[in-house]
Formats: structure tokens, sequence, C-alpha cells
């Protein structure tokens, strides 16, 4: 038996040109069989592209009456896969264009073997300055890894990548996923970090054709869907942030003439009420830390503490010094100790076994 028999590829398609067909058959001509297709609602002059994926490459066809988007596509193939080939260990999935050589999906296709259990990632080199790579291209993909990194603790090169190996145990993990479009890759690689599946970068060779002019990702609303996966990290610090800076204006107002450290009270009394709300929603909505970790009520309490103790003594000490607004030094000190703060969380206090 054909090694290959036991991988399957998987061309999401709409609106294909005869770039599809070259890549339908240079995947014949290296031994592929198990050629999947889904055509993502193209209208009917299209058809004769997909009778011939058919007809003269062997291809499977998977058919949306209408578009219902590449994540969509993805999970057509994989539920259909999952169902009717028990032989399948895991897939290639491929952009339908021409932007993947066979000897990437090849590559992809070796690691998905080897690495049952990662997801394998077909990923560009955006470092160097070429002439082949469109600017919104580059300069989308650089900002995406960075917020992921940043947000995430996701460290990549390249992702948005359609070129990608899941074996089949991934493939019922990642029907479960959210997400219809093109925010649905992105959807795949928050998983794996909810998951703790590994995740293993294969350079591959960065190909635009006609400066990408025959993709069907929209930069401005398909990058709005992606980066509003990122709401829900920032919501907690934020909503609680604006807590904290109601409640210290109302303790200021009230204890103003209590006492000559009347802003460190305010800001203790402030900064407990609203911990307790951003502490439960980070750690079921944003972190998802389960029961079982019991140890970081006690570490977020510590952070808190910390947090308590430079923000109260760091405004009272700004505002000795500047003598201007004090809730104002309050919110320039507070957005400063939010980016450090979550990365603490993010690397200590939800940290996942």
């Amino acid at each position: 038996m054909n090694s290959k028999d036991c991988v399957g590829i998987i061309i999401p398609s709409l609106e294909p040109d005869n770039k599809f067909l070259c890549l339908l058959k240079d995947l014949k001509e290296s031994g592929f069989n198990n050629i999947f297709v889904i055509n993502d609602g193209s209208n009917e002059s299209y058809l004769s592209y997909y009778q011939k994926a058919v007809t003269e490459y062997e291809s499977s066809l998977l058919t949306h009456y209408v578009n219902l988007g590449k994540g969509r596509a993805l999970k057509t193939a994989f539920n259909h896969i999952l169902n009717e080939y028990p032989k399948i260990k895991s897939v290639v999935a491929v952009d339908s264009d021409g932007q993947h050589r066979i000897e990437d999906i090849e590559k992809c296709y070796q690691a998905s073997i080897k690495n049952e259990h990662a997801l394998i990632m077909g990923c560009r080199n955006f470092s160097k300055e070429t002439s082949e790579i469109p600017f919104r291209s580059r300069f989308g993909n650089i900002m995406t890894c960075k917020v992921l990194k940043m947000f995430c603790g996701i460290q990549l090169t390249d992702t948005q990548t359609g070129l990608r190996g899941i074996s089949r145990e991934l493939m019922k993990i990642f029907l479960t996923v959210d997400g219809e479009r093109f925010e649905y890759e992105m959807n795949m690689i928050l998983e794996t970090r909810e998951r703790n599946i590994s995740i293993v970068e294969i350079p591959i060779q960065t190909i635009y054709i006609e400066e990408n002019a025959t993709s069907h990702f929209n930069p401005l609303k398909d990058s709005l869907r992606i980066y509003s996966l990122f709401v829900k990290f920032i919501f907690s610090s934020v909503s609680s942030f604006f807590i904290d800076i109601i409640l210290f204006t109302l303790f200021t107002g009230l204890l103003s003439g209590a006492s000559e450290h009347y802003i460190l009270y305010s800001a203790y009394l402030a900064r407990a009420i609203s911990s307790l709300f951003n502490y439960q929603i980070n750690k079921t909505k944003v972190f998802k830390a389960g029961d079982e970790n019991h140890s970081a009520l006690v570490k977020y309490i510590i952070l808190c503490i910390v947090q308590i103790l430079i923000s109260s003594f760091a405004t009272e000490f700004l505002f000795n010094q500047l003598n201007i607004n004090v809730t104002g030094i309050k919110i320039v000190v507070d957005a400063i100790l939010f980016l450090i703060s979550f990365q603490i969380q993010r690397n200590w206090v939800f940290k996942k076994k």
C-alpha cells in the first residue's frame, strides 16, 4: 500500500482558476490519492473546474450550495473523512490558489505522521524584505504574530498560513472549534493553547502569485474577525479598571477630609473590590483555569497586593510631585501596571500545568 494512502489532502475552493487544476495534477503525480475538494458555493460558471477535479484527477467533491466560508469548508471535510475514511490517519489542508508547492506539502505530510499530537503549520518567512510579498500581507501577518504573542503567549512566524497538517485525533477536536470563515484558522491556533496542543512550524516557500489577487481573504473585514478574538483577553481588565477608577474617585471624595493618607485608603478599597470581579472573570472566561488550580487564588492575591502597593504609592508620590489631577495620574499608573499584570497572570497565576 502506498504510504500516502493514509493521508488526505483537503482543498477548500471558491471560484477556482487554472492554478487549481495544476495543483491537482501535481498532487496526483506525487502519489496523493485521497484528495478532497470543497466547492464552497462557486457559481455555475466554475463547475467545469470541479468536473475535471473529479473525472481527470479522481478527487472527492464536497459541495456547499452557498458560500459558507473556509472554516465551514474545512469542518465539512473533517467530518466526511472521519465518517467515511477510517484508514486516513492525517490530513493536509492546502490553498487552491497555487501558493503551496508540492515539496512543502510533502514536508507537512511527513511532519504530521511523525507528530500526530501536534498541529503542523507550513510557515512562510516574513522577516526578509522581498518584492514578492505584498505590503498588506507582510504587515498583517507580522502584526498578528506580535498580538498573538503578547496576549496568548503563542509565538509563531506565520499565523495566516493555509498549509496545515492535522492528525485524525486533532480533526475531532477542531470540529468543535467555533468559526465559519477565515477566523476559524486563528481559532484553531487558540484552541491549541486551551488544550495544550503543541505547534510544529515547517519552513516553506513564500509565494504570492499576481500580488495575491485571487485570494478571497478580505484584509479589513477578516482581520477584524481575527482581532475580535482577543477582546475577551482585555475585557476583564478594562472593565475592572473602570470599576476601580469610579470607586477610587468616589472614595477620595468621601475620605478627603478624614485622613492625610486618604489617597492610599481610597486606592486600597477600590482595588480590593475591583479585584474580586477581575479574578472571577479572568479565571472562568479569560484564562479558563480549572478548579484544580488551587494555588491560583493565592498567587492572584499576592499579585494584587503588590499592584495595590505600587499603584497607591506611585499615585501619591506623583501627585505630590506634580500636583495635577490625581485621577489622571492613577489612570496612567494603572495602564502601565495592566500590561505588566496581564503577562504575570498568563505566565504565573493562571498558567496551566
